[in-house]
C-alpha cells in the first residue's frame, strides 16, 4: 500500500466523521512515517521529517481533554522526536522495528515478575535472571564439551558395551 494510496482514501473516508485537529494528527503521523521507513533519506526528505514531526506534536494537542492527569502517551511517541538526529548519524532506518527489544523486555522483565511474589520483586527478578543466564551458560559449556549428545539412554547402553568389551578383553 503506497502513501499516495492512504492518503488518498484512508484520510478523505474519515473526514466528516472526525474532527480535522485529529485528521490533520494522523496525516502528520503517517507523513513522518513513510519518510522514515525509507531506504534513502536526502536532506530535504530529513526536513520535512522534522516538519511532519512538528506538526504531529501541535496537532496531537487535540487529544488533551481526554489524558487525564497522568497523561496520554502513545507507545513510542517520544522516540519520533529522536529519529532526525539519528538518521544523521546511522542513517535510515529501513523499517527497522523494535520487536526484539520487545522480546527481551518481556523475557527479562516481565515474565520474572510474573515469577516473583511481588515481595522484594526488583531483587527476584534479578535472581530469576541471573539463574537464566547461568543455565543458558552450562548449557552452551555442556554442548561444546558433547556432554548433551543423544540421550541418557544411548550413554548407558554405550556405557555397558565398553564395560561388556573391556571385560571380554581381560
Amino acid at each position: 500500500m503506497t502513501q499516495t494510496f492512504i492518503f488518498q482514501l484512508y484520510l478523505p473516508a474519515l473526514q466528516g466523521h472526525l474532527p480535522g485537529d485529529v485528521l490533520r494528527t494522523f496525516r502528520a503521523f503517517l507523513e513522518f512515517y513513510y519518510i522514515a521507513r525509507q531506504d534513502v533519506i536526502t536532506e530535504d526528505d530529513l526536513e520535512e521529517l522534522e516538519d511532519a514531526i512538528s506538526r504531529f506534536h501541535s496537532f496531537r494537542e487535540v487529544f488533551a481533554p481526554i489524558r487525564g492527569r497522568n497523561g496520554f502517551s502513545l507507545p513510542r511517541q517520544h522516540a519520533v522526536m529522536h529519529y532526525p538526529a539519528l538518521i544523521r548519524l546511522f542513517g535510515a532506518p529501513n523499517g527497522l522495528c523494535s520487536s526484539l527489544t520487545e522480546s527481551k523486555h518481556i523475557r527479562a522483565v516481565k515474565e520474572p515478575w510474573c515469577r516473583s511474589s511481588r515481595n522484594e520483586a526488583l531483587f527476584q527478578m534479578l535472581t530469576t535472571n541471573q539463574r537464566l543466564d547461568q543455565l543458558s551458560a552450562a548449557r552452551v559449556d555442556f554442548t561444546k564439551r558433547g556432554m548433551l549428545n543423544g540421550t541418557l539412554l544411548e550413554s548407558v547402553l554405550g556405557g555397558i558395551c565398553y564395560i561388556d568389551n573391556f571385560i571380554s578383553n581381560l
